[in-house]
């Protein structure tokens, strides 16, 4: 039986465990093409995060919000350092805490919280959901923000009448390099590549923000929706993807990388195994 991406190029937009993920390709007939789309994970200056990570230990507020299980332990690291971490966890629990992704709520079960909101499917717009129906009229909210702003997070609140809203950002995400997402772009554009495997939704974001300054952008979401394929490792990278307009993708029902190579495999043998019956 021929391998499901035997002739497919295949493009990995991640940075890690690429290694891993080209030999998984090869050994399925395909052609991995390594194009990192996301640059370096920086941790902000303690200087620049301990006012704002002060200001929450010293006025606290009505609801917490964490988005990520890495911004909650730099946050306790942080406030350990400046010797407040107990009580910015006291802070904490006497909030009302929403939490997004197995991860986030994995970190607050080290420290004995449990949230009161939760996301079903590790998206911003399930935790949304999740938030819905609750007052937050005149109510003081802290968000902790993962690696970049959170537009549709903090307009939420606002259109629900929050009166103050803490944004606490302890790292941020350096983009990748130019001629890097250059070149991907161009490949996608000109159909030299079957797939593209988005492996975080910062890859997305990194594609469509250069194809937007270059206006290429509806060009891009044609060739995704007409010949190459867009594979998300899961929800949160498929949600980004949806974003952008694309309503055609690839994503794995395990989030694991090594599941989304072998779904992409699965989806080719079986669009190959049609080809045949039709014929």
């Amino acid at each position: 039986m021929s391998k499901g991406l035997a002739g497919k190029r295949v493009v990995i937009g991640g940075s890690r465990k690429t290694e891993e993920m080209s030999t998984l390709i090869e050994k399925q007939g395909g052609t991995p093409i390594v194009r990192p789309l996301q640059g370096t994970t920086v941790f902000k200056a303690e200087k620049e995060v301990e006012p704002d990570l002060r200001r929450f230990v010293d006025e606290g507020s009505d609801w917490t919000v964490f988005t990520t299980g890495l911004g909650i332990q730099t946050l306790l690291d942080l406030a350990e350092k400046i010797g407040v971490q107990e009580e910015f966890i006291h802070k904490i629990r006497t909030s009302n805490v929403a939490a997004r992704g197995y991860k986030t709520i994995s970190a607050l079960k080290k420290i004995g919280i449990q949230p009161i909101a939760v996301d079903e499917d590790g998206t911003t717009r399930g935790l949304i959901r999740a938030l819905q129906g609750i007052d937050f009229s005149g109510k003081k909210v802290m968000i902790q923000l993962h690696g970049e702003k959170a537009p549709l997070l903090k307009q939420f609140f606002q259109d629900q009448g929050v009166s103050d809203i803490l944004e606490l950002l302890p790292y941020q995400h350096i983009p990748p390099k130019q001629e890097t997402v250059d070149t991907v772009c161009r490949e996608i554009l000109h159909h030299e590549v079957d797939a593209v495997c988005f492996t975080t939704a910062i890859q997305v974001h990194s594609l469509f923000s250069f194809a937007k300054s270059q206006k290429l952008d509806e060009e891009l979401v044609k060739a995704f929706h007409d010949t190459v394929l867009p594979v998300a490792v899961g929800k949160v990278t498929a949600e980004a993807l949806r974003k952008e307009g694309i309503d055609r993708y690839l994503v794995p029902e395990n989030e694991r990388m090594g599941a989304m190579i072998i779904e992409l495999s699965r989806y080719y043998q079986q669009q190959s195994e049609q080809v045949k019956n039709n014929v």
